[in-house]
């Protein structure tokens, strides 16, 4: 699966940004989807997570709230969105798509190991 991100770039605290992610390739093995972050000098994290039938949707606790992760997988378009609410300087860092063929992704939806599949990121910055 390729995954390609869009629609980072700066915002200011309470504002708001929604993300894009196109998947190609092996569509039909994803299981789940993803978004991560990385700020600098920090462990990649697990921002909200969502299975391919939307069963399965998690959040970090420190985003519940403010953002929603969805997804189309309507006309083949196989897309996933986090739209982003009231934004903190602290969600400040480079977000990731991540798409999963595993079967087990829905039981650890937020955790890296799960996910085979990355996009390049998106940064965020929020002043």
């Amino acid at each position: 699966v390729q995954l390609v991100e869009s629609g980072g770039g700066s915002a200011q605290a309470g504002g708001s940004l929604r993300l894009s992610c196109v998947a190609s390739g092996a569509i039909r093995r994803r299981v789940c989807m993803g978004w991560f972050r990385q700020a600098p000098g920090q462990e990649r994290e697990g921002v909200a997570g969502i299975s391919s039938d939307g069963d399965t949707i998690y959040y970090n606790d420190n985003v519940k709230g403010r953002f929603t992760i969805s997804q189309n997988n309507d006309n083949a378009k196989n897309m996933v969105f986090l739209q982003m609410n009231s934004l903190r300087p602290e969600d400040a860092a480079m977000y990731y798509c991540a798409a999963s063929s595993r079967s087990f992704c829905t039981m650890t939806i937020l955790g890296k190991s799960a996910y085979d599949s990355w996009g390049q990121g998106t940064q965020v910055t929020v002043s």
